[in-house]
């Protein structure tokens, strides 16, 4: 793949983390939040920097922990 092409995934995700900093709601923020992870850990893999991938699934996981809890007190509330 080309260093133009994996730049632009790198700034895809920066672009969808910048985004989910402007929205409303901690659910949404987290679901935009989520992706822009998933974006950084191919990022990462591209340009081989672990740092990059252990940080972002670290924050996957903890995204996707605070999207079913919220989404369990949700239907609870119902």
């Amino acid at each position: 793949m080309s260093p133009f092409l994996i730049d632009c995934i790198g700034y895809g995700g920066l672009v969808i983390n910048l985004y989910s900093m402007s929205t409303k709601g901690e659910y949404k923020l987290r679901l935009i939040s989520l992706i822009a992870n998933i974006v950084y850990i191919l990022y990462g893999a591209l340009i081989s920097a672990t740092p990059i991938i252990v940080g972002c699934t670290i924050a996957v996981l903890l995204h996707g922990y605070h999207i079913r809890r919220l989404r369990i007190k949700k239907s609870s509330n119902g």
